[in-house]
Protein backbone atom coordinates (compact mmCIF):
# COMPACT_ATOMS: atom_id res chain seq x y z
CA UNK A 1 0.00 0.00 0.00
CA UNK A 2 1.54 3.51 -1.26
CA UNK A 3 1.44 6.16 1.32
CA UNK A 4 -0.59 9.49 1.35
CA UNK A 5 1.66 12.30 1.06
CA UNK A 6 -1.56 13.85 -0.16
CA UNK A 7 -2.77 14.45 3.31
CA UNK A 8 -2.50 17.80 4.94
CA UNK A 9 0.15 19.04 7.22
CA UNK A 10 -1.34 19.37 10.79
CA UNK A 11 0.17 22.64 12.13
CA UNK A 12 2.97 21.54 14.55
CA UNK A 13 2.98 17.60 13.42
CA UNK A 14 5.88 15.74 12.88
CA UNK A 15 6.81 12.88 10.92
CA UNK A 16 9.14 10.86 8.88
CA UNK A 17 11.15 7.52 7.82
CA UNK A 18 13.00 5.84 10.25
CA UNK A 19 15.40 3.45 9.69
CA UNK A 20 16.80 0.47 11.76
CA UNK A 21 19.77 -0.81 11.02
CA UNK A 22 22.54 -2.79 13.02
CA UNK A 23 23.62 -6.57 12.89
CA UNK A 24 21.90 -9.68 13.15
CA UNK A 25 20.22 -10.34 16.40
CA UNK A 26 21.15 -7.02 18.38
CA UNK A 27 16.89 -6.44 18.50
CA UNK A 28 15.37 -4.42 15.44
CA UNK A 29 12.34 -6.01 15.48
CA UNK A 30 11.93 -6.47 19.22
CA UNK A 31 12.24 -3.26 19.58
CA UNK A 32 9.84 -1.93 16.51
CA UNK A 33 7.21 -4.34 18.00
CA UNK A 34 7.74 -2.81 21.76
CA UNK A 35 7.21 1.07 19.99
CA UNK A 36 4.37 0.08 17.71
CA UNK A 37 2.73 -2.14 20.24
CA UNK A 38 1.78 -5.11 18.15
CA UNK A 39 4.01 -8.08 16.71
CA UNK A 40 4.23 -7.28 13.24
CA UNK A 41 8.11 -7.97 12.67
CA UNK A 42 9.11 -11.52 13.55
CA UNK A 43 11.58 -12.10 16.10
CA UNK A 44 14.15 -15.43 16.97
CA UNK A 45 17.25 -16.01 18.70
CA UNK A 46 18.74 -17.21 14.97
CA UNK A 47 20.78 -15.03 13.47
CA UNK A 48 19.46 -13.28 9.89
CA UNK A 49 15.55 -13.63 10.68
CA UNK A 50 14.65 -10.50 9.09
CA UNK A 51 14.63 -10.82 5.09
CA UNK A 52 13.07 -7.93 3.52
CA UNK A 53 12.63 -4.35 4.58
CA UNK A 54 9.58 -4.02 6.36
CA UNK A 55 8.04 -0.73 7.44
CA UNK A 56 5.91 -0.27 10.86
CA UNK A 57 4.21 2.72 11.83
CA UNK A 58 3.28 4.67 15.46
CA UNK A 59 1.52 7.70 15.56
CA UNK A 60 0.99 10.10 18.25
CA UNK A 61 -0.93 13.05 18.68
CA UNK A 62 1.99 15.81 17.50
CA UNK A 63 3.59 12.91 15.15
CA UNK A 64 4.23 9.77 13.18
CA UNK A 65 6.79 7.61 12.64
CA UNK A 66 7.50 5.17 10.11
CA UNK A 67 9.93 2.40 11.21
CA UNK A 68 11.98 0.78 8.65
CA UNK A 69 12.78 -2.35 9.85
CA UNK A 70 15.99 -3.88 8.32
CA UNK A 71 17.98 -7.17 7.40
CA UNK A 72 21.07 -8.23 9.95
CA UNK A 73 24.36 -6.82 8.63
CA UNK A 74 26.43 -9.55 8.27
CA UNK A 75 29.28 -11.05 5.87
CA UNK A 76 26.49 -13.22 3.36
CA UNK A 77 27.67 -16.15 1.94
CA UNK A 78 24.99 -16.68 -0.86
CA UNK A 79 22.99 -14.49 -3.27
CA UNK A 80 20.41 -14.67 -0.62
CA UNK A 81 22.64 -12.67 1.87
CA UNK A 82 23.97 -10.32 -0.32
CA UNK A 83 20.50 -9.32 -1.09
CA UNK A 84 19.66 -8.50 2.90
CA UNK A 85 22.80 -6.86 3.48
CA UNK A 86 22.28 -4.90 -0.01
CA UNK A 87 18.49 -4.03 1.65
CA UNK A 88 19.89 -2.42 4.73
CA UNK A 89 22.22 -0.17 3.64
CA UNK A 90 19.74 0.52 0.61
CA UNK A 91 16.76 1.68 3.15
CA UNK A 92 20.02 4.19 4.47
CA UNK A 93 18.54 6.42 1.56
CA UNK A 94 15.85 8.93 1.78
CA UNK A 95 14.89 8.52 5.32
CA UNK A 96 14.55 11.54 8.04
CA UNK A 97 16.14 9.57 11.22
CA UNK A 98 18.30 6.77 11.72
CA UNK A 99 18.92 4.16 14.43
CA UNK A 100 22.05 2.74 14.78
CA UNK A 101 21.36 -0.34 16.91
CA UNK A 102 24.12 -2.12 19.22
CA UNK A 103 23.81 -4.85 20.69
CA UNK A 104 25.24 -3.54 25.04
CA UNK A 105 26.00 -7.38 25.48
CA UNK A 106 28.49 -7.67 22.63
CA UNK A 107 29.85 -3.95 22.26
CA UNK A 108 31.94 -2.02 19.15
CA UNK A 109 32.76 -5.58 16.80
CA UNK A 110 33.95 -5.57 13.55
CA UNK A 111 30.37 -5.71 12.10
CA UNK A 112 29.76 -2.13 13.93
CA UNK A 113 32.53 -0.43 12.88
CA UNK A 114 31.77 -1.84 8.81
CA UNK A 115 28.47 -0.25 9.18
CA UNK A 116 30.11 2.90 11.15
CA UNK A 117 32.07 3.32 7.83
CA UNK A 118 28.35 3.26 5.69
CA UNK A 119 26.84 5.79 8.18
CA UNK A 120 30.10 8.56 8.31
CA UNK A 121 28.95 10.26 5.05
CA UNK A 122 25.32 10.78 5.63
CA UNK A 123 23.98 14.04 6.46
CA UNK A 124 20.85 12.46 8.12
CA UNK A 125 20.43 12.90 11.86
CA UNK A 126 20.94 9.00 13.51
CA UNK A 127 20.67 7.80 17.09
CA UNK A 128 22.33 5.36 18.19
CA UNK A 129 20.62 2.93 20.26
CA UNK A 130 22.45 0.86 22.76
CA UNK A 131 20.37 -2.35 23.40
CA UNK A 132 19.54 -4.65 26.00
CA UNK A 133 21.23 -2.76 28.95
CA UNK A 134 19.09 -5.12 31.24
CA UNK A 135 21.24 -7.72 30.70
CA UNK A 136 23.89 -5.97 31.22
CA UNK A 137 26.09 -4.40 34.74
CA UNK A 138 26.33 -0.88 35.46
CA UNK A 139 30.19 -0.47 34.68
CA UNK A 140 29.82 -2.73 31.59
CA UNK A 141 27.36 -0.29 30.39
CA UNK A 142 29.48 2.78 30.95
CA UNK A 143 32.05 1.04 29.01
CA UNK A 144 30.02 0.35 25.89
CA UNK A 145 28.63 3.74 26.07
CA UNK A 146 32.29 5.33 25.91
CA UNK A 147 32.97 2.75 23.14
CA UNK A 148 29.90 3.77 20.82
CA UNK A 149 30.59 7.62 21.40
CA UNK A 150 34.47 7.38 20.16
CA UNK A 151 33.06 6.15 16.77
CA UNK A 152 31.46 9.39 15.64
CA UNK A 153 29.52 12.61 16.08
CA UNK A 154 25.97 10.72 16.28
CA UNK A 155 22.85 12.97 17.37
CA UNK A 156 22.46 10.92 20.58
CA UNK A 157 23.17 7.83 22.01
CA UNK A 158 20.25 6.39 23.97
CA UNK A 159 20.51 3.48 26.04
CA UNK A 160 16.92 0.83 26.33
CA UNK A 161 16.22 -2.57 26.79
CA UNK A 162 13.50 -3.53 23.96
CA UNK A 163 12.82 -6.27 25.80
CA UNK A 164 11.89 -4.96 29.03
CA UNK A 165 10.92 -1.29 27.61
CA UNK A 166 13.01 0.80 29.47
CA UNK A 167 14.38 4.05 27.85
CA UNK A 168 12.00 3.71 24.67
CA UNK A 169 9.89 6.45 25.46
CA UNK A 170 12.87 9.34 25.78
CA UNK A 171 13.59 7.68 22.24
CA UNK A 172 10.89 8.33 20.85
CA UNK A 173 10.85 12.34 22.35
CA UNK A 174 14.11 12.41 21.14
CA UNK A 175 13.47 11.02 18.02
CA UNK A 176 10.24 13.53 17.55
CA UNK A 177 12.43 16.03 18.84
CA UNK A 178 14.73 15.24 15.43
CA UNK A 179 11.92 14.61 12.58
CA UNK A 180 10.78 17.57 10.40
CA UNK A 181 7.68 18.83 10.02
CA UNK A 182 5.52 17.04 8.08
CA UNK A 183 2.12 15.37 6.63
CA UNK A 184 0.33 12.43 8.38
CA UNK A 185 1.56 9.29 5.76
CA UNK A 186 -0.72 7.00 7.32
CA UNK A 187 -3.96 6.67 8.53
CA UNK A 188 -4.21 6.46 12.86
CA UNK A 189 -5.45 3.07 13.42
CA UNK A 190 -2.29 1.22 10.17
CA UNK A 191 0.48 -0.40 12.10
CA UNK A 192 2.28 -1.44 8.78
CA UNK A 193 1.96 -1.09 4.65
CA UNK A 194 2.53 -4.63 3.96
CA UNK A 195 -0.17 -6.98 2.23
CA UNK A 196 -2.01 -9.41 4.70
CA UNK A 197 -0.13 -12.35 2.77
CA UNK A 198 3.93 -11.05 3.66
CA UNK A 199 3.10 -10.53 7.30
CA UNK A 200 0.95 -14.11 7.43
CA UNK A 201 4.07 -15.87 5.77
CA UNK A 202 6.54 -13.99 8.50
CA UNK A 203 4.56 -15.18 11.22
CA UNK A 204 5.12 -19.03 9.53
CA UNK A 205 8.32 -18.65 9.08
CA UNK A 206 9.21 -17.29 12.59
CA UNK A 207 7.64 -20.91 13.96
CA UNK A 208 9.88 -22.71 11.54
CA UNK A 209 12.71 -20.91 13.26
CA UNK A 210 11.81 -22.05 16.35
CA UNK A 211 10.96 -25.74 15.67
CA UNK A 212 13.58 -26.69 13.17
CA UNK A 213 17.54 -26.60 13.90
CA UNK A 214 21.47 -25.94 12.12
CA UNK A 215 20.54 -25.21 8.72
CA UNK A 216 16.57 -25.79 8.34
CA UNK A 217 15.37 -22.30 9.14
CA UNK A 218 17.56 -20.10 6.59
CA UNK A 219 16.61 -22.54 3.49
CA UNK A 220 12.82 -21.95 3.91
CA UNK A 221 11.09 -19.44 1.60
CA UNK A 222 7.13 -19.54 1.84
CA UNK A 223 4.55 -18.45 -0.49
CA UNK A 224 0.69 -17.72 -0.09
CA UNK A 225 -0.54 -19.90 -3.37
CA UNK A 226 -4.47 -19.47 -1.93
CA UNK A 227 -6.61 -17.04 0.40
CA UNK A 228 -9.96 -16.31 0.70
CA UNK A 229 -13.01 -16.09 3.04
CA UNK A 230 -15.47 -19.48 2.96
CA UNK A 231 -19.22 -18.58 1.27
CA UNK A 232 -20.44 -18.35 4.96
CA UNK A 233 -17.76 -15.43 5.76
CA UNK A 234 -16.75 -17.56 9.21
CA UNK A 235 -13.68 -18.89 8.05
CA UNK A 236 -10.83 -17.56 6.03
CA UNK A 237 -9.12 -20.64 4.01
CA UNK A 238 -5.27 -19.90 4.08
CA UNK A 239 -2.97 -22.17 1.36
CA UNK A 240 0.71 -21.62 1.64
CA UNK A 241 3.81 -23.46 -0.09
CA UNK A 242 6.86 -23.97 2.36
CA UNK A 243 10.17 -24.48 0.10
CA UNK A 244 13.43 -26.02 0.72
CA UNK A 245 16.16 -26.80 -0.60
CA UNK A 246 16.79 -30.61 0.35
CA UNK A 247 14.55 -33.44 0.01
CA UNK A 248 16.12 -34.02 3.82
CA UNK A 249 14.94 -30.79 4.46
CA UNK A 250 11.47 -30.82 3.47
CA UNK A 251 11.28 -34.53 6.23
CA UNK A 252 12.76 -32.26 8.79
CA UNK A 253 9.87 -29.70 8.66
CA UNK A 254 7.19 -32.38 8.12
CA UNK A 255 8.41 -34.13 11.45
CA UNK A 256 7.77 -37.96 12.15
CA UNK A 257 4.05 -38.76 11.10
CA UNK A 258 3.65 -35.11 10.13
CA UNK A 259 4.36 -34.15 13.83
CA UNK A 260 5.98 -31.06 13.39
CA UNK A 261 4.22 -29.46 10.37
CA UNK A 262 1.31 -29.36 12.54
CA UNK A 263 3.04 -28.13 15.29
CA UNK A 264 4.21 -25.23 13.23
CA UNK A 265 0.65 -24.89 11.51
CA UNK A 266 -1.27 -24.58 15.26
CA UNK A 267 1.24 -22.23 16.50
CA UNK A 268 1.43 -19.69 13.05
CA UNK A 269 -2.68 -20.29 13.10
CA UNK A 270 -3.26 -18.53 16.54
CA UNK A 271 -0.64 -15.39 15.87
CA UNK A 272 -2.65 -15.43 12.05
CA UNK A 273 -5.95 -15.38 13.55
CA UNK A 274 -5.23 -12.33 15.86
CA UNK A 275 -3.62 -10.72 12.90
CA UNK A 276 -6.95 -11.48 11.02
CA UNK A 277 -9.43 -11.22 13.72
CA UNK A 278 -11.30 -14.36 12.33
CA UNK A 279 -11.15 -18.06 12.39
CA UNK A 280 -8.58 -19.71 9.73
CA UNK A 281 -8.08 -22.54 7.97
CA UNK A 282 -4.76 -23.12 7.37
CA UNK A 283 -3.47 -25.51 5.09
CA UNK A 284 0.34 -26.08 4.80
CA UNK A 285 2.98 -27.74 1.50
CA UNK A 286 6.34 -28.53 2.05
CA UNK A 287 8.21 -28.58 -0.99
CA UNK A 288 11.72 -28.64 -2.64
CA UNK A 289 13.32 -25.88 -4.77
CA UNK A 290 16.72 -27.54 -4.99
CA UNK A 291 19.15 -23.88 -3.93
CA UNK A 292 16.31 -21.39 -4.21
CA UNK A 293 18.87 -18.47 -1.94
CA UNK A 294 21.80 -18.86 -5.28
CA UNK A 295 19.53 -18.70 -7.96
CA UNK A 296 18.10 -15.48 -9.31
CA UNK A 297 14.29 -16.47 -10.85
CA UNK A 298 13.64 -18.40 -7.45
CA UNK A 299 14.46 -15.16 -5.78
CA UNK A 300 12.51 -13.63 -8.06
CA UNK A 301 9.79 -15.73 -7.64
CA UNK A 302 9.57 -15.76 -4.01
CA UNK A 303 9.73 -12.15 -3.30
CA UNK A 304 13.44 -11.70 -2.86
CA UNK A 305 14.58 -9.60 -6.01
CA UNK A 306 12.13 -6.94 -8.14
Amino acid sequence: MECDETLNKEENFKSGFVTVIGQPNVGKSTLINHLIGQKIAITTPKKQTTRNKLQCILTRDNAQLIFIDTPGVHRPKDKMGEYMVDTAYKALKKVELIYFMVDAQKGITDLERKINNQLSGIQTPTIIVLNKIDLVSKAKLKDVIESCRRLGDYAELIPVSAETGENTNTLIDKSIELLPDGPKYYPEDMVTDQIEQFVITELIREKIMYLTREEVPHSVALEVVQMGERENKDLIDVNVNIYVERESQKGIIIGKGGKRLKEIGRRAREDIEALLGSQIYLDLWVKVRKDWRDKEDALKMLGYRG
